[in-house]
């Protein structure tokens, strides 16, 4: 080999392993600055709830700063380019919810300028939402067997009021009419507190309602509860069965939100990310906040997180499909 390859080979592998300690060094010493968070959603919701009652916890642990960002617009697609975009060192995250990581890019990819998958490191699940299926004080249904039945026999009339095209509340009534074997008409409103107006008042027979918006209804008897989406019953409508119980097998459908980086952060940081996410969401005092709203703590493993992200996107990608749900 001549002198000269010899020494510029030599000089590269100094170079990598400079490079390579820099890293770890890095790694070490983090945090040592203020972090960051960019919430996609507008203060007061229940994302920016969850992540303000962990706000201290985090920086107690990691002994930084946390900032706290609300970014919304573009069914969070702005916030999470922002953090797809920041330097992969641990010091910008993001909270995304299952619409921008699993459902935008089956509805409107165009619209995306990163790829969840490619361009964002999962760091941990915080927690789950589930939906419940109503029905309205006018209505004659009592029960899925008695929607299912109806829908067969004589499906003129019946509809499902859904907080929005592309929600994850138009994606569970999707589920259920495929599920059910049923053609009921799905209705889009602008968010949850319009389709609650109108079920409430008997305009629409039926709506799917994130459980916040709808369990002091139910409890006051205004609203007919006839399933809750999740896999198990929820501790905040005990005696409502799910709608796997019901015949429905396999339905499972929840709002989720989770915390992301850059993709390209060193796992070390992940790592230790993680760590203090877990730790809060174990605290009692947050865990009860987390509960008031009608969701529940799911701390995960970076790995859990990211094939928790894979089955989700194949499963609602598959459903928009078959469903031929398009963006408005």
């Amino acid at each position: 080999m001549f002198p000269s390859i010899r020494r510029a080979l030599i000089g590269a592998l100094v170079a990598a392993l400079s490079l390579s300690l820099s890293a770890i060094e890095a790694a070490n010493a983090y945090p040592d600055q203020p972090i960051k968070i960019i919430v996609t959603f507008p203060p007061g919701g229940s994302a920016d709830i969850v992540i303000r009652a962990l706000q201290p916890l985090l920086s107690e642990t990691l002994r930084q700063p946390i900032v706290i960002e609300n970014r919304a617009g573009a069914g969070g697609n702005i916030g999470i380019a922002a953090v797809a975009q920041a330097a992969p060192d641990g010091y910008t995250l993001g909270v995304a919810a299952a619409g921008v990581l699993t459902v935008n890019p089956h509805l409107n990819r165009a619209a995306m300028s990163f790829d969840p998958v490619k361009d964002l490191a999962p760091v941990t699940l915080l927690a789950e939402i589930p939906f419940v299926l109503v029905s309205s004080p006018q209505s004659a249904i009592a029960s899925v067997a008695d929607l299912i039945a109806k829908a067969k026999a004589q499906p003129q009339g019946l509809s499902i009021g859904h907080g929005g095209n592309g929600t994850a509340m138009h994606l569970t009534s999707a589920l259920f009419n495929q599920k059910a074997g049923v053609g009921v008409q799905l209705i889009a409103y602008r968010g949850t507190a319009p389709a609650t107006t109108d079920v409430l008042a008997g305009h629409v027979p039926l709506a799917v309602l994130d459980i916040p918006a709808s369990k002091q209804l139910i409890g006051d008897g205004k609203l007919k509860a006839l399933g809750v989406s999740a896999a198990k019953r929820v501790a905040f409508l005990p005696d409502v069965p799910t709608l796997a119980e019901q015949g429905l097998s396999g339905f499972e459908s929840v709002g989720w939100f989770g915390i992301v980086a850059p993709a390209g952060t060193p796992p070390e940081i992940i790592s230790t990310l993680n760590a203090a996410f877990v730790k809060a969401l174990s605290d009692p005092a947050a865990i009860e906040k987390i509960r008031v709203l009608g969701a529940e703590p799911a701390p995960t493993s970076p790995e859990a997180f990211a094939k928790f992200i894979q089955s989700e996107s194949a499963k609602w990608g598959k459903l928009i499909a078959e469903a031929g749900i398009k963006s408005e």
